[in-house]
């Protein structure tokens, strides 16, 4: 395990170096969202963000999710939904399927040259089979607050802190009980050059679960998680069409999660409406 370790962490100084010798044009910030953590900046106006994130665990379990991000008309409002399809392994037996579907809304609140905060309110559908153990069985309500901050021309870091009540949510069995959790995380991104951005995240969550009629016990989990995005723009006569963003990273556990790791692939597509 050390030595996976200590080639996720190689592999990614090795990268760093490169970035930072062969850049030859300026760094750009690259508006986005990242892996693991929300970035404060909503969709500008007129311009659609598709996103799809494929992670696979340790033992075989995976997820993908596909977010789709419009503004509403302009960038102050933002409506979006993600699609999660979760594969779990119990005991050597896999479960496939649809998770819960979130609703979201997202109000940018400050937009400023070196900062930006977008709270976003999130309606949680009991469209997951919690019978296999990928949904709550009920409506749950979430709320996160991403908050960015860019510090100089190559640096830019992003917070987040958020919390989800489920009432009535059920185990596999039916058993039911009002659920509370958190989560938070942080981020420094590196604009290695004006296409590469080099990433390193901190994410953590504490969440309950039901474990019988009006009882919970409680999940914790915590990841670092190091990887890279790259923007390929698409121009016709001079002007930017569609901007597509490939990012990979290796999220390793530690704390409460110690011993889980994985690998996680990106990939972003924006364009304009008209």
């Amino acid at each position: 395990m050390l030595k996976k370790r200590f080639a996720v962490i190689f592999c990614w100084a090795t990268i760093v170096y490169a970035a930072t010798a062969v850049a030859d044009e300026g760094p750009r910030e690259i508006q986005d969202n990242s892996f693991l953590i929300e970035e404060a900046y909503n969709q500008e106006d007129g311009v659609i963000q598709h996103i799809q994130a494929f992670s696979l665990h340790k033992g075989g379990s995976w997820a993908y999710t596909f977010t789709q991000e419009w503004p509403v008309p302009g960038q102050t409002h933002q409506l979006s939904y993600t699609i999660p399809v979760d594969r779990t392994v119990e005991d050597g037996r896999g479960k496939t399927g649809i998770g819960d579907v979130a609703l979201n809304y997202r109000y940018q609140a400050v937009l400023k040259d070196n900062i930006a905060f977008a709270p976003r309110f999130s309606v949680l559908l009991p469209t997951g089979g919690y019978k296999k153990g990928l949904g709550s069985g009920t409506v749950g309500y979430q709320i996160n607050l991403p908050l960015s901050v860019k510090l100089s021309d190559r640096f830019v870091t992003h917070y987040n802190l958020g919390m989800t009540f489920t009432p009535n949510s059920k185990d596999q069995v039916g058993g039911k009980a009002d659920t509370f959790s958190t989560n938070y995380g942080a981020s420094v991104i590196y604009l290695a050059s004006k296409n590469l951005n080099l990433m390193l995240e901190a994410a953590g969550s504490s969440d309950q679960i039901v474990v019988g009629s009006g009882r919970t016990d409680n999940e914790n989990s915590l990841f670092i998680n190091p990887g890279l995005r790259y923007a390929v723009d698409c121009k016709v006569k001079g002007m930017d069409v569609l901007q597509i963003v490939p990012g990979i990273s290796f999220p390793i556990g530690v704390g409460p999660s110690k011993g889980e790791y994985g690998v996680l692939a990106y990939l972003s597509i924006e364009h304009s409406l008209f």
